[in-house]
């Protein structure tokens, strides 16, 4: 084989593989690009039921429903609350342990599986809180310091 026909058949060959590994990687990043959809935005668009999906807003005031249910010699907390973005709600079904920082009125994202344009069943929780946050025990610190002041 020539010199020229080797290059060539490399560098085709590299430029195949290069395209072929972009396509995966952009597929793949498709359905991660978004953080999560509002409400608003599940109630306009067209997403299949079963579908993998984060769901963001606030938590309604008055919304979170909690029940204890007996599993398999277990206690599982059944968790049920409505995310708003004030135009729109999702009702968010969820089984397990809420993070501290959860409470009506703060805002929340929720992972899981899409049942219908109103309803989720979460895998998981994760509650927004923003930059000023303390937590609890390290609350006495920042009151120290504004009676110093």
């Amino acid at each position: 084989m020539k010199a020229k026909t080797k290059r060539f058949l490399t560098l085709t060959s590299m430029m195949a593989v290069f395209f072929v590994g972009c396509t995966i990687i952009f597929y793949n990043l498709k359905n991660n690009l978004v953080f999560f959809f509002s409400p608003s935005e599940i109630s306009k668009q067209t997403l299949d039921n079963n579908r993998k999906i984060r769901v963001g807003g606030m938590v309604k005031e008055n919304s979170l429903l909690k029940e204890i249910i007996h599993k398999d010699n277990q206690k599982i907390q059944k968790i049920s609350f409505i995310i708003t973005d004030f135009k729109n709600e999702v009702l968010v079904n969820y089984e397990g342990i809420l993070p501290d920082l959860f409470k009506e009125g703060q805002g929340v994202v929720v992972e899981g599986i899409l049942i219908d344009h109103l309803s989720v069943n979460a895998i998981n929780v994760l509650a927004k809180h923003d930059e000023n946050y303390m937590p609890p025990e390290l609350d006495f610190v920042n009151t120290s310091e504004k009676g110093k002041n």
